[in-house]
């Protein structure tokens, strides 16, 4: 890539530097080596995106300074200060550039002659990196002219429930950070010098792998680092166990008929539907597999919202008619499954009664892995289904799915309603094949166990 000669630093590769240099000198020089994105990835990142642009009805009726392309940033900042010129006082996507370091903040506001800066996350709180994010941004400020009053995070309000329209006052907090930013100004100075010396040397850092390669984010050019360096599996030497006592009680507890039950659900960053708060769990689809005595066939059915509508209703109104009112519901992690029904019951107080006296019968088959009464060094301590299964049912795999994790089902599910509609047959289809394996998977496990 190509030294761009307006600017060499920008606030993204200003975060990249700081967590590693490496990871600068690559976004620059190698992008072609960088990770293939995930359909988690690419949810996350279309989130912050569309938070941003709703947070400006905060600050309504401003003015736009964002360029056309990645390329038209020059563009933007000569906007800015025509805009600031002719007296905007609330100005989007506000452009700024000092010693070659630009950055733009997601809403500016002039109000009783002073100038307040606001930069926008999609998180429920403010975290670490976005103190030093907001401090490039007021050192670029304020060195190009603009003295800022103070400067704020606005991130969600995870208290805000949903009841009509959207109230985007109570979606969002601001929360000033000006004093954690003007203490960090110094190390923001001396930082941008550095990392501007090492894009102009054009060489490549020589730095380990290590911690710092996922924190404050996961790298996106891991694979590349990882080249070459031999992956050294750790084993448990725990020894191997199986606790014929524990594994009875257990089995004994179990009542037919038997239902495996799993839950996929969709988290949007904005509340879509009324009763919800952002980042809240919505369930959108459920397997469930039945087995009514030991000899009986199995049976298997499901459910999956259309994508576009609440799929809470008509989810909870199957589940407690598939579920029926006897026999050991089966769960990987009853945690999740039961505050998911909990909330449900909050929602839909006319399917309470049911949904509570389906959670009481709802037995957690991780329990046995967990407490290590089944216990196989190839577990290697984890007690995830997705490690669980294929030590003990080695036929069966998630690798031949189009979909073979949670979060990819939870953001193409979020997708679904923007995909061409000849896509959507097929995207459902893998969805709920996805899901099925999930019941499915239980189904076998509890057949080792009881062997």
């Amino acid at each position: 890539m190509a030294e761009n000669k307006f600017h060499i630093l920008s606030k993204s590769t200003f975060v990249y530097g700081c967590q590693c240099p490496k990871r600068l000198y690559l976004h620059k020089y190698k992008p072609e080596v960088r990770n293939e994105e995930d359909e988690e990835q690419l949810s996350i990142f279309s989130a912050g995106t569309n938070i941003g642009v709703i947070a400006r009805e905060l600050y309504p009726d401003g003015v736009n300074a964002e360029p056309l392309d990645s390329f038209s940033y020059a563009q933007s900042v000569s906007k800015t200060k025509e805009l600031i010129a002719s007296g905007i006082n609330i100005i989007y996507e506000a452009a700024f550039i000092h010693n070659q370091v630009l950055c733009a903040i997601d809403i500016l506001v002039k109000e009783n002659n002073h100038w307040y800066a606001f930069e926008v996350k999609s998180t429920s709180k403010v975290k670490e990196p976005h103190i030093i994010d907001a401090a490039l941004q007021y050192y670029v400020i304020t060195n190009s002219g603009i003295p800022l009053k103070d400067i704020s995070i606005v991130h969600l309000n995870t208290k805000y429930l949903k009841n009509g329209e959207l109230e985007v006052n109570q979606l969002f907090t601001k929360s000033s950070i000006l004093n954690e930013v003007l203490e960090l100004q110094s190390f923001v100075d001396e930082k941008t010098k550095s990392l501007i010396q090492l894009v102009k040397d054009k060489t490549e850092p020589v730095i380990e792998v290590g911690d710092h390669c996922n924190v404050p984010y996961s790298c996106d050019f891991s694979d590349y680092c990882n080249q070459g360096i031999e992956q050294i599996e750790e084993i448990s030497d725990r020894p191997e166990n199986i606790d014929s006592d524990y594994i009875q009680s257990f089995l004994d507890e179990l009542e037919y008929p038997l239902y495996f039950f799993d839950f996929e659900t969709v988290m949007p960053v904005v509340p879509e539907f009324d009763f919800s708060r952002p980042y809240q769990q919505i369930p959108f689809q459920y397997s469930v597999h039945v087995l009514k005595t030991p000899k009986s066939k199995l049976e298997h059915y499901e459910f999956l919202g259309d994508g576009v509508s609440d799929p809470r209703p008509e989810l909870t109104k199957q589940l407690v008619k598939c579920l029926g009112k006897s026999g050991s519901i089966i769960v990987w992690n009853q945690g999740f499954e039961k505050t998911r029904l909990r909330e449900l019951a909050l929602m839909l107080p006319k399917y309470a009664e049911r949904l509570e006296a389906i959670s009481e019968r709802i037995v957690d088959l991780m329990n046995p892995f967990r407490k290590k009464a089944f216990y196989k060094r190839d577990f290697n301590e984890s007690y995830s289904i997705k490690v669980v299964l294929p030590v003990l049912v080695p036929e069966f795999s998630y690798d031949s799915l189009a979909i073979q994790n949670g979060g990819d089902a939870s953001a193409i599910y979020a997708n679904l309603k923007n995909m061409p509609t000849e896509s959507i047959e097929q995207t459902r289809k893998d969805l709920l094949e996805y899901c099925k394996l999930d019941t499915l998977a239980m189904v076998k496990i509890l057949e080792v166990i009881k062997s």
